[in-house]
């Protein structure tokens, strides 16, 4: 499939750094293109030293609206809370004067949560400018897990741009931007690293694979080819960061 490319890295570090560049780079020149920049960001334990080397980078982080690509349904006092790995390594620095946009919002379901969160979407100055994307083992990228209900239903809802999710190997609901938003981002990144996450996308991608994993369906309606940001080991994270999801 042509709609990938890959940039494969040393050490996780160089990737940090470059992936910082690059998305760094993409958000100022829409700032100077339009204005503004929208930037989504993903959870887990790879991301935090990308998000480090990124809050230092000089930009009119002002005119940076900041959002996730999904969430758990927890507060972000929650040590598995996605806004608050992105509060304690992104936003920080230079970045701490951009505007967050948290995709939790607090209700009695995780059903109420996206409504809620789908309107403050829906206000920002779409389309994203960069979603950068995360990976498990199981082929799921943001929260479209291959176990999740109504799987086909929520990778071809085009009426929302958050929605709810309910996976049992999620552990929690979720909440996820979904698959056409996140499609139509002007950089849409897959940030993996380790051997084991590179052998489960090309997996995803064997003509062997019995059934599409998620990650194949969002590279295969990206709107640009996806930018792989691959290094064989990670760079060293924060102990507290919640595990990869």
């Amino acid at each position: 499939m042509a709609n990938k490319v890959w940039h494969r890295f040393s050490s996780g570090p160089h990737l940090a750094e470059a992936l910082a560049d690059a998305v760094a780079g993409r958000l100022d020149a829409a700032i100077k293109t339009r204005g503004a920049a929208l930037l989504a960001v993903s959870g887990g334990s790879t991301p935090p030293p990308f998000f480090r080397s990124l809050s230092r980078r000089k930009l009119d982080w002002r005119r940076v609206t900041v959002t996730l690509v999904d969430e758990r349904f927890v507060p972000p006092s929650s040590e598995r809370s996605n806004a608050r790995l992105a509060a304690r390594h992104l936003l920080q620095n230079e970045a701490a004067r951009a505007e967050f946009v948290p995709l939790y919002h607090e209700a009695d379901n995780v059903e109420e949560a996206a409504k809620k969160a789908d309107r403050m979407i829906a206000a920002l100055p779409l389309p994203l400018d960069v979603a950068v994307l995360g990976m498990g083992t199981d082929g799921h990228t943001a929260s479209f897990f291959p176990d999740a209900r109504g799987l086909s239903e929520l990778l071809s809802e085009e009426r929302r741009h958050v929605l709810p999710v309910h996976a049992p190997s999620a552990k929690e609901p979720r909440l996820t931007l979904s698959l056409p938003l996140l499609c139509g981002a002007g950089l849409i990144v897959l940030h993996i690293e380790g051997e084991e996450k590179k052998k489960a996308f090309e997996a995803a991608f064997a003509e062997s694979a019995e059934a599409e994993a998620p990650i194949h369906t969002l590279v295969s309606r990206a709107a640009t080819p996806v930018q792989i940001y691959w290094a064989p080991s990670a760079a060293k994270s924060d102990p507290a960061a919640p595990a990869t999801p």
